[in-house]
């Protein structure tokens, strides 16, 4: 800026913040931080009526645009990028009233969104607890024999929104056969064989599923055929 170009015309006010150290025309004082030029010469805030406004720099478009809307008189704050070659904004001026004004107006828009974001969370907890049951109950269906307490711990852990396991694949929430039998072999698979043990010693998963599989189907056998055994009784 060793020239002090001009920026290119706008509408609106203007301020600039210096590459270099400049110095009022008007009362000499300097180095500036913040000018305007007037005739193409630099002229300081104060002389250019404008020492009131206080600076808000670039970054909160909300609050910039609300700040510009209190204020009756405001500023754009531009500073030359020698290596684009080019005035870029740094910010604004507005009022310090009007700041403190919009402010205020962001923080009620903050705790609006606060407030939604709670309620969107009880919603989502709610839903999660209805499908956590419908999911508990597939499984019981599926398989009489497995113990209601741990028939909640599978289907809460298949269905942890996020978590990416098979309770919130697409069969998951449609509560298929398929999705339901996969959550509780894998709950099997970790909870009632050594099958994290034998990953843990360095066996490949393939080999280590294959070693637990008899496990594994004793188990689903056993929880399926606590049904069956229960309806043959009431039969007889």
């Amino acid at each position: 800026m060793a020239a002090l170009a001009t920026p290119p015309p706008r509408t609106g006010l203007l301020v600039i913040q210096p590459l270099r150290r400049r110095h009022c025309a008007e009362c000499r004082g300097g180095p500036l931080s913040l000018l305007v030029l007037e005739g193409g010469a630099p002229r300081c805030l104060d002389c250019a009526d404008l020492g009131h406004l206080v600076f808000l720099p670039r970054g909160d478009t909300a609050l910039t645009r609300r700040s510009r809307e209190e204020s009756a008189l405001s500023a754009v704050v531009v500073r030359f990028n020698r290596r684009k070659g080019r005035y870029e904004r740094q910010g604004v001026l507005v009022e310090e009233a009007a700041l403190a004004r919009a402010e205020r107006r962001c923080l009620a828009d903050a705790e609006a969104r606060r407030r939604r974001r709670v309620r969107d969370a009880a919603r989502r907890a709610a839903q999660d607890l209805r499908f956590a049951d419908a999911f508990a109950s597939e499984i019981r269906r599926l398989f009489p024999g497995c113990p209601a307490d741990r028939a909640r711990a599978i289907a809460e852990h298949a269905s942890a929104r996020g978590s990416g396991r098979v309770g919130r694949s697409a069969a998951g929430r449609a509560l298929s056969d398929g999705a339901v039998v996969s959550a509780v072999m894998a709950s099997v698979r970790h909870v009632d064989t050594p099958y994290d043990q034998l990953l843990m010693s360095g066996v490949a998963r393939h080999e280590a599923r294959r070693r637990i599989a008899a496990a594994v189907e004793t188990v689903l056998r056993g929880w399926r055929a606590e049904g069956t055994a229960g309806a043959a009784a009431e039969v007889g």
